[in-house]
C-alpha cells in the first residue's frame, strides 16, 4: 500500500508544529514563574556581630521591613552619601526606624572593627544598625545579598580603597528580598520604592 507523499509531508508539519508549541509553552512557564524569594536575596546564611548589641543572622531580617547597604568606613563618596541619602528617605516619608530599618554591613572588617563601626553609622543617624564579621561571615552574607567587593591599591597600603556593589537592597517585613535602589537614583523613584516597601 503506498503512502501519499503531500499526505505525510503535511502530517510531519503539524507534528514538528506541535512540538514547537509544546516547548514554547514550556519556556513561557520557566520565564514567567513567580520568583522565589528567600531570606534576603540568595537565602544563604550569615551571622554578625551588631552595633546594636548580639548576632545578626538572616532570620533578623524579618520584623521590619529594612534598607541594607554595603559599605566600609573609609569609603570617601559613595558610601557617606548613601548613608545620609537614606536617613533622609525615611525622614520625608515621616518614618521611624521601627517602621524602616536602615542597616549598613562592612565589607572592610579589617579596618572596621565593631567599635569603629558603630562610631560611623551613629554620625549619620543613632538608629542605623552596623554590622561586621570576620572574612568568612563577611564573605556569607555578601553571597546571601550577591554583593561583590574587592580591594584595590598596592599590597600593605594602609590607606587602600575597595570597589563595592552600591545598591541599597529593600527587604520586606517578613524578611525577603522586594528591590533595590540605585546609587543616585531619583529621588522620586526612591521614594516610590519605598512607600511600596512600607506599605501595610
Amino acid at each position: 500500500m503506498s503512502q501519499n507523499p503531500k499526505l505525510l509531508r503535511n502530517f510531519r508539519i503539524v507534528l514538528w508544529s506541535l512540538v514547537v508549541i509544546v516547548a514554547v509553552g514550556a519556556t513561557a512557564l520557566y520565564l514567567f514563574r513567580p520568583p522565589t524569594r528567600p531570606l534576603g536575596v540568595t537565602g544563604q546564611e550569615f551571622a554578625l556581630a551588631s552595633t546594636a548589641g548580639g548576632t545578626f543572622t538572616q532570620a533578623d531580617l524579618r520584623g521590619a521591613p529594612s534598607m541594607v547597604f554595603f559599605g566600609y568606613t573609609f569609603c570617601p563618596d559613595v558610601c557617606p552619601t548613601t548613608l545620609a541619602e537614606a536617613t533622609a528617605l525615611r525622614a520625608q516619608l515621616g518614618l521611624s526606624p521601627e517602621d524602616l530599618r536602615i542597616i549598613f554591613v562592612t565589607v572592610d572588617p579589617e579596618r572596621d572593627p565593631i567599635d569603629v563601626l558603630k562610631g560611623y553609622v551613629e554620625g549619620f543617624d543613632p538608629s542605623i544598625i552596623g554590622l561586621v564579621g570576620d572574612e568568612a561571615e563577611t564573605a556569607n552574607v555578601k553571597a546571601a545579598f550577591n554583593v561583590f567587593s574587592e580591594k584595590r591599591g598596592e599590597p600593605g597600603d594602609p590607606y587602600y580603597l575597595v570597589d563595592h556593589t552600591a545598591l541599597i537592597y529593600l527587604i520586606k517585613p517578613d524578611g525577603t528580598f522586594q528591590g533595590t535602589i540605585s546609587y543616585e537614583e531619583s529621588k522620586d523613584m526612591a521614594l516610590g520604592k519605598l512607600k511600596l516597601l512600607v506599605q501595610k
